[in-house]
C-alpha cells in the first residue's frame, strides 16, 4: 500500500540532505473507506507517544473514532470538512493537557508539544502508506463537550482524517484542483540568522 502512487512531487524541491519523508508527506482529501488494521492504528498513535515535550510531560491525548462513533466525530467538523472526510476510515482529535503533571502549573508549551505529536503521527501514517489530513475546521466547543473535556484543563488542538488514498475524481471540482502536494515559502522566509 502506498499513498504516493501517481502523485507528482516535482514542485517540492528541497536541499539534497533533507530526508524524503518530509517532502513526501502531504495532506490529501481523497480517501476511500477501508479497515485500518488495529496494529497499524496503534503504531501511528505510538509514534506520537515518542514526541519530545517540555519536562517530558507528554501533554497530548489522541482521540480516535470507531465504526460506531465515526458519524458522531464527523458531525464535530465544519460542513466543508464533513463533505470530504466522510470517506475517511478513522477521524480523530489531538488534545493538549494545559497543566504540567508534576506541579499542576500552566504549561504554555502544551499546544506546541501536541503539535510535535501530531507531526509524528502524520509521518508514521504516511510511512505505512495511509493518507492523513489535519483540520482546523472543527466545531471546537462541540468537540470539547462531546469528549467531556474540562475547558480549564484540556484543549482540542485539531482534528484529523485518516484512511486509504482515494481517487481525486470523487471530490468536488474545486477540491479536485487542489488535490496535489502544496509548495512552501522559500527557506529565506523561515530561517532568520542573527549576528555576523
Amino acid at each position: 500500500m502506498s499513498n504516493t502512487t501517481n502523485v507528482d512531487f516535482s514542485s517540492r524541491e528541497t536541499l539534497p540532505l533533507v530526508d524524503p519523508q518530509f517532502t513526501r508527506r502531504w495532506s490529501p482529501r481523497a480517501m476511500q473507506k477501508g479497515v485500518i488494521p488495529a496494529a497499524d492504528l496503534a503504531a501511528i498513535i505510538e509514534a506520537a507517544r515518542w514526541s519530545p515535550s517540555a519536562y517530558n510531560d507528554q501533554p497530548w491525548q489522541i482521540y480516535t473514532s470507531t465504526e460506531q462513533t465515526f458519524e458522531e466525530f464527523l458531525r464535530l467538523l465544519v460542513p466543508f470538512n464533513q463533505s470530504w472526510a466522510a470517506n475517511a476510515s478513522v477521524l480523530g482529535f489531538v488534545v493538549s493537557r494545559q497543566h504540567f503533571r508534576h506541579n499542576g502549573k500552566l504549561n504554555v508549551h502544551a499546544d506546541f508539544d501536541a503539535g510535535a505529536a501530531w507531526m509524528a503521527l502524520s509521518l508514521q501514517a504516511h510511512q505505512l502508506g495511509y493518507a492523513v489530513h489535519g483540520m482546523a475546521g472543527v466545531e471546537f466547543d462541540a468537540a470539547q463537550e462531546y469528549l467531556k473535556l474540562d475547558k480549564e484543563k484540556f484543549r482540542v488542538i485539531c482534528a484529523f482524517a485518516l484512511g486509504l488514498q482515494g481517487d481525486p475524481a470523487q471530490l468536488a471540482p474545486e477540491l479536485r484542483e487542489r488535490e496535489k502536494p502544496s509548495t512552501r515559502v522559500p527557506l529565506s522566509e523561515v530561517w532568520v540568522q542573527v549576528g555576523k
